[in-house]
């Protein structure tokens, strides 16, 4: 019997709103990537690290594969295609429940400029009552690129995700455990805690607050009985700092709670959470804005 360990590097790549931060969440078993039902939720490549005894594997999560019509954007599909390079695997996760289109074809076209292998993992199956059905979809696929694999996979409902995991396994080189057992995610805390509370904004709004919407952590305070965070919310207009806000400021009172209570049993700390909320038109094309929201220049690290 082989008992070689393997370890390697796996980037999750797609279109926007595929479920690739849900499928990176399910495999480590705890949240390290925000999930929201809006596109481009994520902006940054996020780490989460699963080890098991024969194997550690360290998945990358990328913002969706779109077309770049601002700085914002422009940086987001860069981190997509720095995501591509010097990787054992890549996992491309595509919505069994939506219907192919050029978009896609697009997106696929970025994993097929690399001489990595690349696994499709059709998300979503269990929206799909008919599953005689998913042969058809994985075929028109196919016949765009051949893949080195094909999973049906629900990462909500953690369908497949053995089988893929195993499909994943194949391909690892034999390597060394890269993290300790217990390592999870290379976030830091102030970003996870921004990230959390901008996903609380983004689904607290709905449609009313497009992606125009950055959190900054300004102060973090470690008491022996509370932490303190002290965050912004910046928004591009003033409009939206009304819907934020809320009548009496009861939305940003439901923001906070629920940002708050997600951190405390994330952390495992007792949280006092400060909001305040800024109007900061054009951020999107603000180079050193958006170099201040990267987790990188948080822990003061050069990008990889």
């Amino acid at each position: 019997m082989n008992t070689e360990f393997k370890s390697g590097f796996v980037s999750i790549i797609g279109r926007p709103n595929a479920g690739k931060s849900t499928l990176l969440n399910a495999f480590v078993g705890q949240k390290v990537a925000i999930v929201a039902d809006k596109p481009q939720t994520t902006r940054t490549s996020i780490q989460g690290v699963l080890t098991l005894p024969e194997a550690q594997i360290i998945f990358i999560d990328t913002p969706g594969i779109h077309r770049a019509n601002s700085q914002l954007n422009k940086r987001l599909m860069d981190t997509v295609r720095n995501s591509l390079e010097e990787r054992d695997l890549l996992i491309y996760v595509a919505d069994a429940a939506r219907k192919f289109t050029e978009q896609d074809r697009h997106a696929i076209d970025v994993a097929k400029r690399t001489d990595t292998p690349c696994v499709l993992a059709l998300n979503k199956i269990d929206l799909i009552k008919d599953k005689a059905g998913l042969l058809p979809i994985i075929e028109e696929y196919r016949a765009v690129y051949e893949f080195s694999d094909y999973v049906p996979i629900s990462a909500v409902k953690k369908g497949g995700l053995d089988e893929l995991r195993a499909v994943i396994l194949k391909y690892l080189p034999a390597g060394p455990m890269y993290f300790p057992e217990d390592h999870v995610t290379d976030q830091p805390e102030r970003f996870l805690a921004g990230e959390l509370i901008r996903e609380k904004v983004l689904r607290a709004t709905r449609q009313e607050v497009p992606h125009s919407v950055a959190v900054t952590v300004d102060k973090w305070e470690d008491k022996p009985k509370m932490t303190t965070i002290y965050a912004t919310i910046h928004l591009e207009r003033d409009g939206q700092k009304a819907i934020v806000i809320g009548t009496g400021g009861a939305m940003l009172k439901q923001i906070g709670t629920l940002a708050r209570q997600e951190m405390e049993r994330l952390f495992g700390l007792k949280i006092y959470l400060d909001l305040h909320v800024r109007v900061q038109p054009g951020w999107r094309e603000n180079r050193a804005f958006l170099n201040a929201l990267d987790w990188r220049t948080m822990t003061e690290e050069d990008d990889q």
